[in-house]
């Protein structure tokens, strides 16, 4: 069965993974470093406290999702380590992480790193947008209905 597993410690799409969830009858994983209220109403939405080791919630979720599952995630070594699964993986601003896009991904998070380390580059990404929540439930959706389409 289709799973999602969101990296929730910073997502701010909890609310539109919770309403495509319903609309499929998906179960959600919801993890962080502390257990996260997840809707009472919901009981296919799953919170779970990964502990606060270094990327124990990312281990959490590596270690378990599945071919074809879903990740939400704004962070790339996970997302590399959910495709490497066979997984999907999408960032919270709508951008589908893809065996062909991860290397250049990864290459550009590292680069802006090396910048921020130098002082060159301040600050992160701007807020989340409604054009970007739009995008992220547009996408989100599709890759659902392929997956569903797949498994017949």
């Amino acid at each position: 069965m289709l799973e999602i597993f969101v990296d929730a410690d910073a997502c701010p799409v909890k609310q539109e993974v919770y309403k495509v969830a319903r609309r499929y009858d998906l179960r959600v994983w919801v993890v962080s470093a502390s257990h996260m209220r997840t809707p009472a109403d919901e009981p296919k939405v799953q919170s779970v406290a990964a502990g606060s080791g270094f990327n124990a919630a990312d281990d959490w979720i590596a270690e378990r999702i599945g071919q074809d599952d879903v990740c939400i995630t704004a962070d790339i070594p996970l997302a590399a380590r959910c495709i490497g699964s066979g997984a999907h993986a999408l960032g919270p601003r709508g951008k589908r992480f893809t065996e062909d896009s991860i290397g250049e991904t990864v290459a550009t998070r590292d680069l802006l790193d090396t910048l921020r380390g130098a002082g060159m580059v301040s600050g992160g990404p701007p807020p989340i947008t409604g054009k970007d929540r739009s995008k992220f439930l547009n996408v989100f959706d599709q890759i659902v209905q392929e997956v569903l389409r797949k498994r017949g």
